[in-house]
This record gives structure tokens, C-alpha cells and sequence, in this order.
């Protein structure tokens, strides 16, 4: 393994709240990149040298090495950084799909998501910057508030407001000045973060959850369902994989990530490198807030 990044899932498996429970004793972590070091005289799909992502969640990246088959490997690029391979099938791949699957989005569209700071926020931010799609995004107040503002907008975010504003008389000046009202929501917060956001949609626009770090459940206006016709989907990275896991859209769509991030037009979030060893504090920090760099582990980099 050379590098692995601490997601919320991979926290929340630990905990047992995720929907995939692995058989214990288990190794923790869904995402990372690893180098094939030895193949077995049978193996003909990968070689020395090759860089891997698991096929499938659960598998366990959260260490030095490991044994196993093909079946279970992903090849990925190896002229990317590192830690975009050590990152690309999750975070970036769940905004793609948003973006992409659940209506037809038109350069000029607006999308408004909340979480915005996070790895899958800055994801749709440069995503949408890419398809001239506007975005307003919604992030909790904080002491650096416009420091963080301004390294979003530098993404390509076009607005940038506090969860605070969106509850706010202001809220309804704001969105008659966008001209059109936003025909898809992204919701990773859940609660009243999340009805602010079907509050804002326009008419048969559709919200998609693809997680609740606010731990309550989403409120729904009645009116919103009726007069609007609001659509309220939810998105699972992991079932959509193992629905495509071999798929020539799922190939055309990591071309395409891996070429934007060959040419500079994807950024990879700022990061906190550490060792196995340190497992503890690392885990300790990616399970705190108002952060905007990535929790890495820092594995092997010198095989």
C-alpha cells in the first residue's frame, strides 16, 4: 500500500453505523492506492509495477500490505500524484454522478449543496466550474470564514454562504438575484440544513443525500412536495460501483477525472500526512470539524 485516506465511511464502519459491517477481526479503510510488487505466474491482467485501487468497499487499506486477487484490483493510472490515486474512486466519482445522473444539468443550471468544504463538496465545485454550471455552496460559520470562502471561489465556486444566511430573511434576495433557482441539490448534512436546501429548489428540482453528518433525519415542507414536485433521491457510491464495476462508463468517467487532473483542472485538497503508526491522532483529526485538508496515511512510500 503506498496511501489511503480516512473518509467518514471508513469511520463510521469502525463504528458500526455503516450498512457494510465486515466479519471482525477486520482491517479498517475503503479507499487507497497500491503497488503490485509480485504476481503469481497465472496473472495476466496486472504486473510489477502497477498501481491498484480495491474493487469493492471494505477491503481494507489501512496497512502495509497485503495478498490478493486480480479479481478484487482495480488498475489505475500511475502518472497521476499519488494521492489522487490513493483518492479518486470515492469523493470525486460520488460528485460526478450527482452531477451527471439524476437530471439534465445545462451550462448556466445552478446546483446548491451544503457541506460544501468537503472533499465531495470541492469535488462538485471544480466539476460543475469544468460543465459551466454555477453552484451555491452552504458551509457552517467559522472564525475563517473568508479564508475558506475565498480558497472555494479559487476552486471555481460562484457562491459561497453560511448555513446561518440560508436560514435567513437574505436568502430569498440572494436566490431572485441568481436569475433561476437551482435544479439540483446536494445533501451531506441532513436535518434542517437539508430542508433549507428543498426550501431553494426549483420547481421538479431533485435533492440527492449521499450522507448525514448531522445525524438527523431530513424534514420535508409539505409544499415543497405538492406545489413544487420536488424529487428526493439518494446516492451510494458503493452500490453504484458494484453496478458498473466493469462498465465502459465507469472507465469513461476515471478517463476523464484522471485527464483533468493530468492538466491542472482538478485539485486535490491540501493534507494531512501521517504514518500507520500514528493511526490514533489521525483518526482523531479527520473525525473533527471545519477542516478542509484530507487525513492521509502515509504508507510505503519508499517500496
Amino acid at each position: 500500500m503506498l496511501m489511503a485516506p480516512i473518509n467518514p465511511s471508513d469511520i463510521n464502519m469502525v463504528e458500526g453505523t455503516y450498512f457494510i459491517r465486515p466479519s471482525l477481526p477486520a482491517i479498517p479503510g475503503n479507499e487507497g492506492v497500491g503497488e503490485v510488487v509480485e504476481v503469481g505466474s497465472a496473472v495476466k491482467t496486472l504486473q510489477v509495477g502497477d498501481w491498484v485501487n480495491p474493487a469493492d468497499s471494505g477491503w481494507g487499506t489501512w496497512r502495509n500490505w497485503a495478498v490478493s486477487s486480480p479479481a478484487e484490483l482495480s488498475k489505475v493510472s500511475n502518472d497521476i500524484p499519488v494521492m489522487a490515486a490513493a483518492t479518486l474512486v470515492v469523493n470525486p466519482c460520488t460528485a460526478y454522478r450527482m452531477l451527471k445522473d439524476f437530471i439534465q444539468l445545462q451550462p448556466g443550471d445552478v446546483v446548491i449543496q451544503n457541506g460544501a468544504n468537503s472533499s465531495v463538496g470541492q469535488a462538485v465545485i471544480q466539476l460543475a466550474r469544468q460543465w459551466n454550471i454555477r453552484t451555491v455552496n452552504i458551509v457552517r460559520n467559522r472564525p475563517e470564514l473568508e479564508k475558506l470562502a475565498e480558497a472555494l471561489k479559487k476552486l471555481g465556486a460562484d457562491h459561497v454562504i453560511t448555513e446561518e444566511f440560508a436560514r435567513s430573511g437574505e436568502m430569498k434576495i440572494f436566490m431572485q438575484s441568481l436569475n433561476s433557482k437551482p435544479k439540483l441539490a446536494l445533501n451531506c448534512v441532513g436535518g434542517k440544513s437539508a430542508t433549507e436546501l428543498l426550501r431553494n429548489l426549483d420547481q421538479k428540482g431533485v435533492m440527492v443525500t449521499y450522507g448525514g453528518m448531522s445525524k438527523q433525519p431530513i424534514l420535508v415542507p409539505t409544499g415543497s412536495l405538492i406545489f413544487k414536485e420536488v424529487e428526493i433521491k439518494g446516492y451510494w457510491n458503493t452500490e453504484w460501483n458494484k453496478c458498473h464495476r466493469d462498465s465502459s462508463k465507469k472507465q469513461a468517467m476515471l478517463d476523464e477525472l484522471c485527464d483533468l487532473i493530468r492538466k491542472g483542472q482538478f485539485l486535490l485538497p491540501d493534507s494531512y500526512d501521517y504514518p500507520l503508526e500514528m493511526h490514533k491522532t489521525a483518526v482523531e483529526l479527520a473525525m473533527e470539524g471545519f477542516k478542509c485538508k484530507k487525513v492521509m496515511f502515509n504508507i510505503n512510500r519508499d517500496v
